[in-house]
């Protein structure tokens, strides 16, 4: 699980940081607005620690940003305003939960794993994107009606990839998410490459617009190409 962390104060993010690792989570460092805004919109994250007073952008503008975009990952709040108003107030912004400065590392680790086990029930069991359909609880992949046969790794990559809609996926997160092997000898790089080849070609060959992406030298991206 890849969690972003939007912390400007070093002692505070990087005490989240080293405890959610080892706890098992990919956490991540952003110290600005700015840089948290910018990781947001280019990297896929399952959740998000945010910081309500940042330098440029502030919490809440994150939140409403987040919100807005087809990707929605959890956020959890974090803040020493604590008065009604602005529990309200950041609740009503997009925030998932909200905890008051400070707080003990447990209880934001158990409101980390409440958020996360929310967010698995909640899997959408039918995803579109443009005129691919896909039923998760079935398996079925269907493009402008037509079904389309994957083998069970390729129904797990255009998932994730699916679930990450206009998100930069790099190679790393699948051998991560996907094939989850954590402890490799060699990269998994052409591996994955192979298998997005064969994706590709079931997807996007006779189609007439491409909703595989390679970005090249970061990963891949799952988007419907915009209408001229």
């Amino acid at each position: 699980m890849r969690v972003l962390i939007i912390e400007d104060d070093a002692k505070t993010a990087g005490a989240i940081r080293q405890g959610l690792r080892g706890e098992g989570y990919d956490a991540f460092i952003a110290k600005t607005g700015e840089e948290g805004f910018f990781q947001l919109n280019t990297e896929a994250f399952d959740l998000v620690v945010l910081d309500w007073m940042l330098p440029g952008r502030d919490g809440i503008e994150i939140l409403k940003a987040v919100r807005a975009r087809s990707a929605k990952p959890p956020v959890l709040l974090l803040t020493a305003r604590d008065t009604v108003g602005d529990r309200v107030l950041g609740l009503d912004s997009g925030a998932d939960d909200y905890l008051v400065k400070p707080f003990a590392f447990a209880e934001l680790l158990a409101r980390i794993r409440v958020l996360l086990r929310r967010t698995a029930q909640e899997e959408v069991l039918h995803r579109q994107v443009g005129d691919l359909i896909v039923d998760v609880q079935s398996r079925r992949v269907c493009r402008a009606g037509q079904e389309i046969v994957l083998t069970p790794r390729e129904f797990d990559l255009l998932v994730y990839l699916m679930r990450h809609e206009g998100q930069v996926v790099t190679r790393q997160m699948l051998a991560l998410d996907v094939w989850r092997e954590t402890k490799r000898a060699t990269p998994l790089d052409n591996v994955i490459d192979v298998h997005l080849g064969h994706l590709r070609r079931k997807i996007d060959e006779g189609s007439g617009s491409k909703l595989i992406h390679t970005m090249r030298g970061v990963g891949f991206m799952l988007k419907e190409e915009s209408k001229a």
